[in-house]
């Protein structure tokens, strides 16, 4: 073998685990067990076999034209995929990566191949899986901005109805009795049936905004940072100036999720005193800057991501766009949502 084909460390190159051939004149000169293995032949079946035979016939013209390339001195040599054909049909996948050579005092390939068939399924059935998880979070943020809506609208029509109801009630008994002290009871009955009423619209709020199906987004955002600012005494800014697009309600929702998300972060880990929200629309695209001037992540899952930061992302990923950040102007991290305004 080493006389006639002038193959170095025959044994080597027999033995080894990767593909390997010489090919010359468009016909297989040698091919070690290896690459012959890969598409179901022994080493003396393939020995004289035309390249075309070796290949999908849709890869046969590509295969034979990068063949001539190398030989003819075009490029010394080329790394690709292509699809080769097993003696039973089926198809398979293949890295190449082969050289020219003189073989026999004349030009040929000498290559390396690898069977990548089973990685590439690999990939694909990740791909899959990553797909299913996906759709999976986008149906259930879905299903839970339907049954928020749902129990949102049933606190504020029953339960405030209800409460409403025992508050013209206790009004009633309030005028009609003159013991004082009926009347001590009944004043705490009615200061503990509207705070009743108070929290039961504060609930609502928070599961359902009325601010965003009726005033749009950005007043939505102004009324959580109030919100947010007199619950944790951190000072917030909206900065919309001139923001005057018209979202969907899905995407509004989004973003005022992710805004809101990030807020509950904020509070929880960062140490914040002051946020800034940023809310610009150019060129089709929404980009929405959430910045603190905290201490950063400090509180990171074993994949290294920040909790919340993954659901944030997969929100934004709903919709095309995408969550990155940076650190802040004056400390902290700055979130960047970057949101198409339309399906594209």
């Amino acid at each position: 073998m080493e006389n006639e084909f002038d193959i170095p460390f025959r044994g080597i190159v027999e033995q080894s685990l990767a593909g390997m051939y010489v090919i010359q004149d468009e016909v297989f000169q040698y091919v070690n067990a290896t690459f012959a293995g890969m598409l179901g032949y022994t080493s003396e079946e393939m020995t004289g076999m035309h390249l075309r035979q070796a290949v999908a016939p849709e890869m046969q013209e590509a295969t034979i034209a990068n063949f001539h390339r190398r030989v003819s001195g075009e490029v010394p040599s080329i790394r690709y995929t292509t699809i080769g054909r097993h003696r039973t049909g089926e198809l398979v996948h293949l890295e190449v990566h082969g050289s020219s050579v003189l073989f026999r005092g004349r030009p040929a390939v000498v290559g390396v191949g690898i069977n990548i068939t089973e990685q590439l399924q690999q990939q694909e059935a990740l791909r899959q899986s990553r797909e299913r998880l996906r759709e999976l979070a986008a149906y259930i943020n879905t299903v839970r901005e339907e049954q928020r809506t749902r129990i949102a609208r049933e606190l504020h029509d029953v339960v405030g109805g209800m409460l409403t109801s025992m508050k013209l009630d206790i009004q009633r008994i309030n005028r009609r009795t003159g013991d004082p002290e009926m009347k001590t009871i009944v004043g705490d009955l009615l200061l503990l049936a509207q705070e009743s009423i108070d929290t039961v619209r504060n609930i609502s709020e928070d599961l359902r905004p009325g601010a965003l199906d009726h005033l749009g987004l950005g007043s939505a955002l102004q009324a959580m940072l109030h919100q947010f600012s007199e619950r944790t005494e951190v000072i917030c800014q909206l900065r919309a100036e001139g923001f005057d697009v018209q979202l969907s309600q899905a995407r509004a929702t989004a973003v005022y999720r992710i805004c809101q998300e990030a807020l509950t972060n904020i509070a929880r880990h960062a140490g914040a005193t002051q946020v800034i929200v940023r809310l610009e629309s150019s060129a089709g695209w929404l980009t929405v800057e959430i910045e603190d001037n905290g201490r950063g992540f400090t509180s990171l899952t074993p994949t290294g991501k920040s909790i919340g930061l993954v659901s944030m992302a997969e929100r934004a990923r709903e919709f095309g766009g995408s969550l990155a950040s940076r650190p802040g102007a004056t400390g902290g991290i700055c979130l960047i949502l970057c949101l198409p305004l339309e399906d594209h």
